[in-house]
């Protein structure tokens, strides 16, 4: 069986790492293992381009038109409002 060690790892990591084993009420090592078994395990549950699966989510479009042509036409949208004119109200 092979043997893997790991170096300079953060002190707030491992406390982490240690509490986790704790309640599972394993050692820090089978922790370790355990935890890199369930994240390797699922390979298509991690993805190979987060970016992209980010952007997906994002509701984002495609548009032929110019960026100029988009901020003309919500410029021409937009509509005066007085609402807020009035210095001595506090709520409308």
């Amino acid at each position: 069986m092979a043997i893997l060690q790991v170096r300079d790892i953060d002190d707030r990591l491992y406390s982490l790492l240690r509490d986790r084993a704790r309640l599972e009420n394993r050692s820090i090592s089978q922790e370790v293992v355990t935890i890199l078994e369930a994240y390797l395990a699922n390979p298509a549950m991690h993805s190979a381009n987060p970016t992209r699966d980010f952007l997906s989510l994002t509701g984002s479009w495609e548009d032929n038109r110019s960026s100029a042509e988009i901020v003309q036409e919500i410029r021409r949208m937009r509509k005066n409002s007085r609402r807020f004119e009035d210095a001595d109200v506090l709520f409308d």
